[in-house]
């Protein structure tokens, strides 16, 4: 009698994104198993480049498995996520910390490591204790301005 196949399919990492300012959409498969997709990699940081400069830089991957894996959390795993802020040169941060104090000097979207999102249907408060859940990085909850900031640094909140 012959044994059961033992399948190997790897699991398929996956994000649906739309870019607030650009109004651009990416469904993507960035991610096979163990495994990054070089050319996904590159159009994810094409598509989350400054929005004010157009730069590109190398996104930190662990960002897209922490989109990912709060989507899934969130019992919501094909979701679009909305991204407010992806990659951010020096000029763009420091723009808008002349304009706020919530900015960050050394904000990790300087070193593509930060984003900042909503996902439509989930309020931002549901949204934010879901990424402190995770104890993935760190979580920022703005309110008035309706989106969460999260990262791949050290574990904190604000």
């Amino acid at each position: 009698m012959a044994s059961p196949a033992i399948s190997t399919v790897e699991p398929v990492y996956k994000l649906r994104l739309y870019h607030t300012h650009t109004n651009e959409w990416l469904d993507i498969v960035y991610r096979h198993g163990d495994s990054y997709d070089p050319a996904a990699l590159s159009q994810l940081e094409y598509f989350l480049r400054d929005h004010r400069t157009g730069e590109v830089h190398p996104y930190d991957p662990r960002v897209f498995d922490l989109l990912r894996e709060l989507a899934i959390s969130l019992g919501r795993p094909n979701t679009e996520i909305d991204v407010v802020c992806g990659y951010r040169t020096p000029w763009s941060n420091e723009f808008l910390r002349s304009r706020s104090s919530a900015v960050a000097r050394h904000s990790l979207h300087m070193r593509a490591m930060a984003i900042d999102i909503r996902l439509p249907g989930v309020s931002t408060r549901h949204l934010r204790d879901a990424a402190l859940d995770l104890h993935r990085g760190g979580v920022g909850y703005y309110a008035r301005e309706q989106f969460v900031h999260v990262d791949v640094g050290r574990v904190r909140r604000w």
